[in-house]
């Protein structure tokens, strides 16, 4: 097996007609999978906690964006559900989940940061883990056809 992406085991990583640059690369989009799935349920019962009970959450008043505790779970149940989706999808090798996990982690970027009046240490901490997986879809592949 002529390969020019052979690890020291001598098997070539490959996912979804994508060959990995490095093995790191393969166990990042994995790491990235797993952080996805665990993300999507977080943010699905977030949602339901919105949703069911506004007292579960701080109300900070003046803040610029001012929004409904309901509609902020709206938003989380449905945005945790897309990220879920795409997790599952990422773990099967699903080449378009990577560019929607991209997507949809900016966006749960986004929420985050303005959802941070709600749940400061939550939002920080889902955003530096959105940020990652970022990293982690978008890290170096070379296509090739198996």
């Amino acid at each position: 097996m002529a390969s020019s992406n052979v690890t020291g085991s001598g098997t070539a990583h490959r996912r979804g007609g994508y060959a990995a640059e490095s093995a790191w690369a393969t166990g990042w989009t994995g790491a990235a999978a797993v952080l996805m799935t665990f993300g999507g349920i977080m943010a699905i019962f977030q949602g339901i906690a919105a949703i069911a009970e506004d007292d579960v959450f701080v109300v900070t008043r003046n803040w610029t964006y001012e929004f409904s505790l309901t509609g902020w779970g709206w938003i989380h149940l449905i945005l945790g559900a897309l990220v879920l989706l795409a997790g599952l999808s990422l773990f099967r090798g699903a080449t378009w989940a990577r560019a929607v996990g991209v997507a949809l982690a900016g966006l749960s970027m986004v929420a985050n940061f303005l959802w941070l009046p709600h749940a400061p240490v939550w939002s920080i901490v889902l955003i530096v883990i959105d940020g990652f997986i970022i990293w982690a879809l978008c890290a170096p592949r070379r296509e090739s056809r198996a």
